[in-house]
This record gives C-alpha cells, sequence and structure tokens, in this order.
C-alpha cells in the first residue's frame, strides 16, 4: 500500500458515498421527464444503471457516469476499482465499452502529483483490459479527491436490459460475492488482514464483461449491477419497476469469506444503516435473521455484481455465462412472484 492514506482525506469512500436512496428520491421528484425523446430508450424513470439513446434499428448508446472518493489507500487501486465500477453500469446493461472520459477532483495543495497519476494509471489499466481508450475528461481541483469515468457504449436496441421488466416466476442470479462495504469499514480502522483486502480488490476489480453474454440469452429479463445501495436497495428497484415481490434465501448469497466473520464482529459502515432507514419498511425479515445478517444485506457495495431477473428454464445458461466469465460465486439467491413490491428474507441464520 502507498505511503498516503487516501482514505484520510474523504468523508467517505467508494459507493458508500452515494445519497442516500430516500434523499436521492426526494430530490429527483418532479424533475421533467424526457417523454419528448422518442428515441431515449432509457431515462430517469426507472432509476436505472445507465442511459440509453437509439441511434438506429441496430445500434443504440450506452451512457453513464459514476465516480466516488477513495475507498482504499493505494492510488492505483483506487483508480482501478472506480474506472470498474463505471464500466459496470454499460454491461448491465447488456453493452459492450466504447469510450470513456477520466472525472478527476483532486486536493492539488494535498497530494503529490505522482499519487495522482498513480490513481488515473489505474483507470487507465482497466479501460485497457475491457479494450477501450481513456479519450478525454475534465479536472478540477477539490478539497476531498473524487476519481471516476463518464463510460460510453454499444449495444443493440433489442438486446438492453432494463431493471424494470422482471417478470413472475424468474430467478435471481448474483454474480458477484457481497460484503465490500465491511471490509472497506475494517480497513478505515487499520484492522483488514492482507488477505482481506487481497480479497477486496480481487472482487473490486473484476470487470462484469459477462453483462454482454447474458443480454443475449433468452429468457433473461432483467438485469442491474449491486452498489451503493446494497443488494436490498437494488433489488427492490427490480420489484417496484416490475411491480413484483422478491423472496431472498440468505444462505444461498455468496460472500467474501472474511466479511461474514467481520459483519458478526460488528464492522459495518455507516451507508448501510442510511440504506436500512431509506427502504427497510419494504423489508420483510424471516424470524431468525439476525442484526449483523441485515447490515450485510444493506452493506453497500463499490463495483458489486450484476443480479440477473431470468426464467427457470434460463438460468443453466445464466450460471455458465459466468463462470466462463470468472464469476465462481455466482448464485442462484431467490426468486419473483407476484405482490406488493417488496422483499422477504428466508432462512436467516441456518447454516451460517
Amino acid at each position: 500500500m502507498s505511503k498516503i492514506r487516501l482514505t484520510q482525506y474523504s468523508h467517505g469512500g467508494g459507493c458508500g458515498c452515494k445519497i442516500a436512496p430516500s434523499v436521492l428520491s426526494e430530490i429527483l421528484s418532479g424533475l421533467p421527464q424526457a417523454a419528448i425523446f422518442p428515441d431515449l430508450m432509457v431515462g430517469l424513470e426507472s432509476s436505472d444503471d445507465a442511459a440509453v439513446y437509439r441511434l438506429n434499428d441496430t445500434q443504440a448508446i450506452i451512457a453513464t457516469t459514476d465516480f466516488f472518493m477513495p475507498i482504499v489507500d493505494d492510488a492505483y487501486d483506487f483508480g482501478r476499482i472506480a474506472a470498474t465500477n463505471a464500466l459496470s453500469d454499460i454491461y448491465a446493461m447488456g453493452g459492450q465499452p466504447i469510450l470513456a472520459l477520466a472525472v478527476v477532483g483532486m486536493p492539488i495543495d494535498k497530494l503529490p502529483v505522482d499519487t495522482i497519476r498513480q490513481i488515473m494509471a489505474g483507470g487507465a489499466a482497466v479501460c485497457e483490459t475491457a479494450g477501450i481508450p481513456i479519450a478525454g475528461g475534465h479536472s478540477i481541483d477539490s478539497p476531498e479527491p473524487i476519481y471516476g469515468l463518464v463510460g460510453l457504449g454499444i449495444v443493440h436496441p433489442d438486446k438492453v436490459k432494463r431493471n424494470d421488466k422482471a417478470l413472475a416466476g424468474d430467478v435471481l442470479v448474483l454474480g458477484k460475492p457481497l460484503g465490500v462495504g465491511v471490509l472497506s469499514a475494517a480497513l478505515k480502522k487499520g484492522e483488514l488482514s492482507a488477505d482481506g483486502y487481497r480479497q477486496m480488490i480481487e472482487v473490486t476489480t473484476q470487470l462484469n464483461r459477462a453483462g454482454t453474454t447474458l443480454a443475449a440469452i433468452d429468457g433473461v429479463n432483467a438485469m442491474t449491477d449491486v452498489t451503493g445501495f446494497a443488494l436490498l436497495g437494488h433489488l427492490l428497484e427490480i420489484c417496484r419497476g416490475s411491480q413484483l415481490q422478491a423472496q431472498l434465501e440468505f444462505n444461498r448469497i455468496p460472500f467474501i469469506d472474511i466479511a461474514l466473520q467481520l459483519a458478526q464482529e460488528g464492522y459495518a459502515t455507516g451507508a448501510a444503516a442510511r440504506n436500512w432507514a431509506s427502504y427497510g419498511e419494504a423489508v420483510v425479515l424471516a424470524e431468525g435473521v439476525t442484526e449483523w445478517q441485515r447490515k450485510l444485506l444493506c452493506d453497500p457495495q463499490t463495483s458489486g455484481g450484476l443480479l440477473v431477473s431470468c426464467t427457470p428454464e434460463s438460468v443453466d445458461d445464466v450460471l455458465a455465462a459466468f463462470k466462463a466469465d470468472g464469476f465462481n460465486h455466482a448464485a442462484v439467491i431467490g426468486r419473483l412472484q407476484t405482490g406488493s413490491a417488496q422483499v422477504s428474507v428466508v432462512n436467516g441464520n441456518e447454516g451460517r
């Protein structure tokens, strides 16, 4: 890790910096919708991962931006995580990235130029892996370090995967293990082991490229990525948009191994509490679900996994697509059914 502790310069880190869901909803309420633009396929209406605009019968452009403050102290790793997280929005829509622009805000009077260069080098390395250039961007002198990308992608209009097209009877599949927020809380206190840090970087820098393949599978009805609003929050967006009810099986949800231990020891982020305060009334927890388990379900993920809603008949193909791209923790975690837009969690602590 670098000698400079980037996290000491920010009040929050990663997707835990997001404005709480309830506050964001209040901010966005009343803003004009884009109904007058018939080629805008995805806008503000469904709280989706990115905007999608139809160019012609075979091409639509995906546009997104994502940036945040440091979740780790190492400059290069911070850049990698932020870039991976930003490109995830494009994959979550079923697209292929084609271009990125850098978003850079740095306390120039506090951070050495080489540290800032390392952050940007980390982002560039991820974009090189994704096969795209960082073709420009914008920078400002800011009191806290901020880095991220504007991402542009391409997708066939018929392959766009929204977060509000799930169907009753669909199965829920999660691509990455959860627990990044818990690990970041331990890291900020200087109590995350070297192995825990390795696991954290491994998860947060794995590109969700499987999304492009998943979009082509018949039976994949909806898709999103799990980030700052946690598994419960992003699943609730699917439920509300699709007017369905979800049931999660806690024991089937993949977690980063060390995150389970840390959660039981009391590690959690402030964002987890804000998340629960924002949407807890729409969640039903079965008897036996503990406090630490609830916090894990509200744990803000940075560069989290894809959450897929698909037909039972397509589950094997979905899991195979994940495994082929190196997502060895991908698992079925629940299902969707008719009912009010809420999430129920069963099998709280059996086997844990």
